[in-house]
């Protein structure tokens, strides 16, 4: 099973996705931000801000040095870090599940529990394959109910 790191892991909508993803992907978590200590010994890890200009490559010195095929970012800081050096990421092929035009996406910020989120790459479900978006886009989407527009969730 693929390994999946999610950031902002400690936030419980990285735990809902965690959740939601269990089925296909072996879950982890990251976080800059204070993690008990306890639960770094679990699945849990500790990453620089992303306002470090260190983040991007500490992130993916971690995804190679612990076998993670994709990342799913959940900080807004964190947009523009990892699409700069996405390439970078895909040469060691890691999957960041991210927009390639994050500036023109509408964020949804904490969304509730009773959205249906979707997690797409590539612009197809992750669990059915099915297109739902332009393929350009990547990551945890809410869809419009007319099903044409998506809005990137963040944390």
């Amino acid at each position: 099973m693929d390994k999946l790191l999610i950031t902002y892991g400690t936030r419980p909508f990285a735990q809902r996705l965690g959740k939601l993803l269990s089925t296909i992907f072996t879950c982890h978590y990251a976080s800059c931000e204070q993690i008990p200590s306890i639960l770094l010994k679990g699945d849990y890890r500790q990453i620089p801000t992303a306002v470090n200009p260190t983040f991007a490559h500490e992130l993916l010195k971690l995804c190679l040095d612990e076998g993670y095929t994709h990342v799913l970012p959940l900080g807004k800081s964190e947009l523009q870090p990892l699409n700069e050096t996405r390439v970078l990421f895909e040469e060691y092929g890691i999957t960041v599940l991210l927009p390639k035009r994050p500036d023109v996406c509408y964020i949804l910020e904490n969304p509730p529990s009773s959205l249906t989120i979707h997690v797409v790459k590539e612009g197809n479900d992750i669990f059915t394959g099915q297109n739902l978006v332009d393929s350009s886009l990547s990551g945890a989407f809410v869809l419009a109910d007319e099903g044409e527009e998506a809005a990137l969730c963040m944390v």
